[in-house]
């Protein structure tokens, strides 16, 4: 990275770089993949699901040669340093690849491997604590071994929070046995970065890639009306929730929901609030690639709880983060390339007003 440089004193014992005279730049949507996981899947379980099963052949090969492209970067940080540097960002929260939620498997090899992914996180964060943090993978099919796991990552690997799905296995993250995970990530203070994979019913949605295109956005549209309209948001205002792509489509279209909790009492079964009273709880990525839509969640959302995210290292990726920011106002952008995160995750910059 170019420039001059100093060092920020992390809440704890990470540093952050960042480049005098300019925004901290902090992309918290971009991805690790820890190769060591995947053999020992193969390994135990060597006929497992395919991670995105609605994918037609074209876009299978297609992500073939994506993967085969990518894979020092996923799995690697040298070229990512590289690859940072040229784009501007200072510090990436790393989370597990989304191919890498193992909650299909037994609670005990879940664990196993949510150890061995958060484990390998943390010797990237430890090699490089001024360019990265960690958001750590949860075996979430087991509610007790996620809460455990997630202390773990927080407490003696030093992460900022953990990365789910917007399911569990087709059960939703508003579902009861899931309301003690949410607690304890509230009373921990630590994030929780919803990151869909794929859609659930993507049976009409496997040509053009559309399972990824509008089946990510859609999934997290579901999971998060399922915790609004659930009352998960109700009755944990203080969770720190983000939701990868925009938040789906619901910021687009959070007056039908409104109106629903209006005039339908199912609606208002768990929640005293209108919808969008909930949703401005929320903490949203920027990874829309169009500046309208970026202006929509400006002008619904406000600036104060929107993040850079690049999905770094994929082909969905957005492949200019600071251009895409570039025309805002001086004061907004500082906030969405790296001031929000900053607080997000616990990191301490003298530029935080």
């Amino acid at each position: 990275m170019t420039g001059s440089f100093h060092r920020c004193a992390h809440e704890g014992d990470h540093p952050i770089v960042r480049r005098d005279g300019q925004s901290l730049v902090v992309d918290i949507h971009c991805h690790l993949a820890v190769r060591r996981a995947d053999a020992r899947l193969r390994e135990v379980l060597p006929n497992a699901p395919a991670a995105m099963p609605f994918t037609s052949s074209a876009s299978q090969a297609v992500n073939g040669s994506m993967f085969a492209a990518i894979a020092s970067r996923l799995h690697g940080t040298e070229e990512r340093l590289a690859d940072m540097d040229r784009l501007g960002i200072d510090v990436q929260a790393i989370s597990p690849s989304p191919g890498q939620y193992f909650y299909f498997t037994p609670p005990e090899l879940g664990r196993e491997l949510s150890r061995m992914v958060n484990d390998g996180l943390a010797e990237a964060v430890s090699a490089h604590p001024d360019r990265f943090v960690a958001l750590g993978n949860v075996p979430l099919q087991n509610t007790g071994m996620a809460i455990a796991e997630m202390r773990r990552c927080v407490t003696e690997l030093g992460f900022r929070g953990v990365e789910i799905n917007s399911n569990v296995n087709g059960r939703e993250l508003a579902d009861p046995e899931f309301r003690p995970f949410f607690a304890a990530a509230e009373e921990l203070g630590v994030l929780v970065f919803l990151h869909p994979l794929g859609f659930t019913h993507g049976e009409r949605l496997t040509e053009y890639y559309l399972n990824n295109i509008i089946g990510n956005p859609l999934e997290a549209t579901i999971a998060l009306s399922h915790l609004i309209f659930g009352g998960v948001l109700d009755s944990h205002p203080g969770l720190k929730l983000c939701v990868a792509h925009g938040g789906g489509y619901l910021p687009s279209y959070w007056g039908r929901m409104d109106h629903a909790w209006r005039v339908r009492p199912e609606c208002r079964t768990h929640i005293a609030h209108e919808p969008s009273h909930y949703l401005r709880q929320v903490w949203l990525d920027t990874l829309v690639f169009d500046r309208s839509q970026l202006d929509a969640l400006l002008r619904v959302h406000g600036p104060e709880r929107l993040c850079l995210g690049t999905d770094y290292p994929f082909d969905m990726a957005e492949p200019d983060p600071l251009a895409f920011h570039a025309d805002l106002e001086p004061q907004i952008r500082d906030r969405i390339l790296g001031l929000n995160a900053a607080r997000l995750l616990g990191l301490q910059t003298d530029r935080i007003t």
